[in-house]
């Protein structure tokens, strides 16, 4: 975002939502994961306690709190536009799989079309894709013949008025319409959710030329020297993918493309906030801008997701509330997507019938007395590819079950993550307290998985901890 700092992003939406709000400059996704980050979303806790799953998987369970159903309960209608990614997705004729929603438009990127009908002709399935076929452009959006996780950047034949983000946006403000006549008496609950920016890498045109790839920054590259110390699991993936053969001009290319993707989010996101201006709501409504990870984006040869480095794991993390909350305020408090469930809970006056793993940020919203996490725990994959981070405000600590590696980076002096000092004099001491600090929130989380008694579990004859395994696909996949 520009008012993060980003040299040429163009985002001003969203830096007028911050100037209108909190922005957090210290979020983490709890699971750098789409499935497991919703549900810790939805449920206010982590992923091993909501769904029981820290990979792409995992049905939320019925003894949770589910925010829209919660909202629902107090007296909200409940809206969803787009990507909820809840699984698994109901068949056919059954009642789809909403946790609360009163109503709600999909767009889950084919992957219920996959898994039902793969031809794309049986209608109910996807919402968007029944829309292009009203509008003239039906199949069209995977045409260009990218896949959703790989990283070959291609501009989208679906022009920009048909593309997913502003279908996502025309649908959130129809439901809002509607709401205004049919439930005028009553409040909502909106989550107007893209499944951009993401690969495939392909905004509509003009969005794929937006940006000149010769003008857009690099990606990082680690300083360490000799051996690779950096996450198994992602060598092994820039293996499979291909982007250890790439020329940097790829990447140069891949970050234009998805530069414009978000530009085209941001156009979005200032449709609705003048939508919500329009009639007089937007200072009396809550508006947050989140996600559920971020990509890489070619930072030390890796792209997606999956990993702790900042590009991965540091979310956006905006509350807007103009009438009650502060303005244009930058926090550094360690928050996370566990904590949006209470958060907003307490700013609309609800009561959590149990408590959940997310704290109430209102008292810090408001400038009011706020107790702060000493650290933050993230996760992903399972056993034996797990991989776990810890970090305050001064280190970031990440380990890979796959090979014991471990990285510490010295997030004051090396805010970019560039060099990982384990190892380095002096460094000892924060090792054995960050992995201290793990064991015991495993401990105290019933997140057993990563220990070996009192050790974190390390596996050194499994194949991902060697970078050098190559496998016979290269990794291209439709879903």
């Amino acid at each position: 975002m520009g008012c993060a700092g980003h040299p040429c992003v163009r985002t001003p939406n969203l830096d007028r939502l911050a100037d209108d709000g909190v922005r957090f400059v210290n979020a983490y996704t709890p699971d750098p994961i789409c499935v497991p980050a919703r549900a810790s979303f939805t449920t206010g806790n982590y992923p091993h306690k909501c769904t029981g799953s820290k990979s792409n998987s995992g049905r939320i369970l019925d003894d949770q709190i589910k925010i829209a159903e919660l909202f629902s309960q107090n007296g909200y209608v409940s809206y969803a536009s787009g990507k909820l990614h809840y699984v698994p997705y109901s068949p056919p004729g059954t009642p789809r799989l909403l946790h609360g929603f009163d109503h709600a438009v999909l767009h889950e990127s084919g992957r219920i079309i996959k898994s039902f009908d793969p031809t794309g002709n049986t209608p109910g399935l996807e919402d968007y894709h029944d829309y292009l076929k009203t509008v003239g452009w039906g199949g069209y959006e995977r045409a260009h013949g990218v896949g959703n996780n790989d990283i070959h950047p291609a501009p989208s034949p679906v022009p920009e008025e048909h593309y997913v983000d502003t279908w996502i946006c025309d649908e959130a403000m129809a439901f809002l319409e509607q709401h205004g006549r049919d439930h005028a008496d009553k409040p909502f609950f909106m989550f107007m959710s893209s499944p951009k920016p993401h690969a495939p890498y392909d905004p509509p045109r003009p969005y794929d030329t937006m940006y000149n790839p010769r003008d857009v920054p690099p990606p990082f590259r680690a300083e360490e020297q000799g051996k690779p110390r950096r996450t198994p699991t992602k060598f092994r993936e820039m293996i499979t993918h291909g982007w250890d053969l790439w020329p940097p001009q790829c990447h140069q290319v891949a970050r234009a493309y998805y530069l414009g993707q978000i530009t085209l989010q941001d156009k979005q996101i200032g449709r609705m906030l003048s939508f919500l201006d329009e009639r007089g709501a937007l200072e009396n409504t809550i508006v947050v801008y989140t996600a559920d990870h971020g990509d890489l984006m070619g930072d030390f040869g890796f792209f997606a997701k999956c990993a702790f480095y900042k590009g991965s794991a540091n979310i956006p993390f905006i509350i807007s509330w103009p009438k009650i909350l502060r303005k244009g305020t930058i926090a550094d408090q360690l928050v996370g997507l566990q904590d949006l469930l209470p958060t907003l809970a307490s700013l609309a006056g609800l009561h959590l019938p149990r408590e959940v793993d997310g704290i109430d940020l209102s008292p810090l919203l408001r400038g009011e007395e706020f107790t702060e996490r000493e650290f933050i725990v993230s996760y992903c994959l399972s056993d034996p590819t797990q991989l776990y981070m810890i970090a305050d405000k001064r280190f970031k600590y990440a380990y890979s079950q796959a090979g014991g590696t471990e990285e510490l980076y010295d997030l004051l002096k090396d805010p970019d993550e560039l060099l990982n000092v384990v190892g380095d004099p002096g460094t000892d001491e924060t090792i054995q307290t960050m992995r201290k600090r793990l064991a015991n929130w495993a401990r105290e989380n019933d997140e057993l998985s990563i220990l070996d008694g009192d050790e974190l579990k390390r596996n050194d004859d499994n194949e991902t901890a060697n970078v050098e395994f190559l496998p016979s696909t290269m990794g291209w996949r439709w879903f």
